[in-house]
């Protein structure tokens, strides 16, 4: 069996090989997912980010770029769950920058998702890995 940490290298390795995508995904909240990010979803059982994600599309919906952050942890300079929390999830309009607001933020109180960070673009309805745009 594969430890957290083994299964996270493993995990950040296979996803740089997606560079485009072959397939589009529906999500019921009328949104699609490339191959990349469905892959990051069956490997590290994380579909709850996605409907984490989509349920803020109607608040956002004049938001055509949105750059979504996953952060486990204090693994991240200045994007830090609250006391007790597992996670934060946040959505920029662009690069995050200390002292900009989020569009969005929402404490994750447990997760076992691998990887330390993960970052996700939507764009035009489409929700992709970076390598993938």
């Amino acid at each position: 069996m594969q430890t957290q940490e083994e299964l996270a290298q493993k995990l950040e390795q296979e996803l740089q090989q997606f560079t485009g995508t072959e397939k589009y995904y529906k999500h019921l909240l009328g949104f699609h997912f490339t191959d990349g990010v469905k892959f990051l979803a069956d490997e590290a059982q994380a579909y709850w980010v996605i409907d984490a994600i989509g349920s803020y599309q109607r608040k956002l919906q004049n938001h055509d770029f949105q750059l979504w952050l996953l952060v486990v942890g204090n693994h991240h300079e200045f994007i830090k769950p609250k006391p007790g929390k597992d996670a934060v999830l946040t959505c920029w309009e662009d690069t995050p920058n200390v002292g900009v607001k989020p569009l969005v933020r929402q404490d994750i109180v447990f997760t076992d998702f691998p990887l330390k960070t993960i970052k996700l673009y939507l764009e035009n309805k489409i929700l992709l890995l970076p390598s993938e745009h």
